[in-house]
This record gives C-alpha cells, sequence and structure tokens, in this order.
C-alpha cells in the first residue's frame, strides 16, 4: 500500500518550543534540541510522499511538500492536517517531531500495517501517541473532538477510532521529549551520528 507521511512540527523558535525543557535549558538551546529533534525524524522518512505541516515558516527541504498547520485547537489541526494533504486512493501516516529515536524500518513496517487495518495507533509512554495511520485519512476528523495533550488522549484517540468501527492496530510504545529527562533517555535510543544526539551530548 502506497503511505504518505506527514511530519507535524513546529517552527523551531527560542521561547515558543519546548518550553518544559527550561530550566535547565535556555530558550535558546531548547529551540536547537526542538530543531535536532524535527531533523532527525525527517531524515527517517524515506517515502515517496512526505509532507511537512509545518507551524511558522521552518524551511522545506527538498522532495517534501509542505502545509501550514491551520486550526485553533491541536485536534483540529490534526484534523486539518489529514484532510489538507490527503490524496485519494493513498492512506496517510502521521507523526509528530518528538521522537527522534524513530526509524525508517519502524515506519515502514506502520506503513505495511496499513495494509492490513484500517488504522495504526503508536501510543507514548506518557499516555499520549506518536503516530496515527489512517487508510482513508478523513476518519483524522475523529480528532477533533479528542483532548490532546493528557494522560488519556491515546485511549480516548484509540476508542474514538474504535466508535467509527475501524480495525486498529497497535505500533511499538515510544518515549517522546517533553522534559529533560525525556530528551536524555531518547538521546540514548538514538542512533550514533545523530543531531540529537549530538545536541544533547
Amino acid at each position: 500500500m502506497t503511505v504518505q507521511v506527514l511530519v507535524m512540527a513546529k517552527t523551531p523558535v527560542p521561547g515558543k518550543v519546548k518550553t518544559r525543557l527550561c530550566p535547565p535549558c535556555t530558550p535558546e538551546q531548547a529551540a536547537q534540541v526542538a530543531a535536532a529533534a524535527l531533523e532527525d525524524t525527517m531524515n527517517a522518512v524515506d517515502a515517496a510522499y512526505r509532507c511537512l505541516v509545518v507551524e511558522g515558516d521552518h524551511p522545506t527541504p527538498a522532495g517534501w511538500n509542505r502545509m501550514p498547520q491551520r486550526g485553533g485547537t491541536l485536534g483540529e489541526r490534526l484534523a486539518h492536517a489529514y484532510a489538507d494533504t490527503r490524496i485519494d486512493g493513498m492512506a496517510s501516516l502521521l507523526i509528530g517531531m518528538d521522537t527522534p529515536q524513530v526509524t525508517a524500518g519502524l515506519l515502514d513496517a506502520a506503513a505495511d500495517e496499513l495494509g492490513r487495518a484500517d488504522a495504526v495507533l503508536g501510543l507514548a509512554e506518557d499516555g499520549g501517541w506518536w503516530a496515527l495511520g489512517l487508510r482513508d485519512p478523513s476518519h483524522g476528523e475523529v480528532l477533533r473532538d479528542v483532548p490532546m495533550s493528557t494522560p488519556d488522549t491515546g485511549r480516548l484517540t484509540l476508542k474514538a477510532l474504535q466508535g467509527r468501527g475501524l480495525r486498529v492496530s497497535s505500533l511499538p510504545v515510544l518515549r517522546d521529549v517533553d522534559t529533560y529527562a525525556d530528551a536524555l533517555e531518547v538521546a540514548a535510543l538514538c542512533p550514533a551520528g545523530s543531531r540529537f544526539v549530538a545536541v544533547m551530548a
């Protein structure tokens, strides 16, 4: 199955991203951490169809499409991300910029699983989720009513998807980068040579 990969991101601006890393990081250092996480995440995406869904003016690398985020709440922005990038007959796999340890192999496996399920969901250790793939991107509308950034976000997302009658397969649980302790733990999981490892060294 052909799958479009969407990376949901914020432009790494000091004081606007990764504020929970401060302290011990300064706002400038936190922005560097965010930029490194985004770069490593995008480097892991080897799909033929890939789109950066971004808040702000972050430049789009060669080989990527770009779509600005729109909507008020995060749930609205996620729903619009699926709708605004939809390609007829193609599934969409959306990931965030907070799991720089993600690999091309993991994303390829998620795409393969979408050939057998209606949706794939990768939960995060903090109760949220790091990836959501939808064979039919129109089902992204369900996210408008799911409370985001809570310890129950992942569970409620799964419940909402199943409430639509979708068959949902689980992806591996990953730790995302919210706090400095998270960043240290995630850096230990990233491959040598990654920008995130270098920034956290």
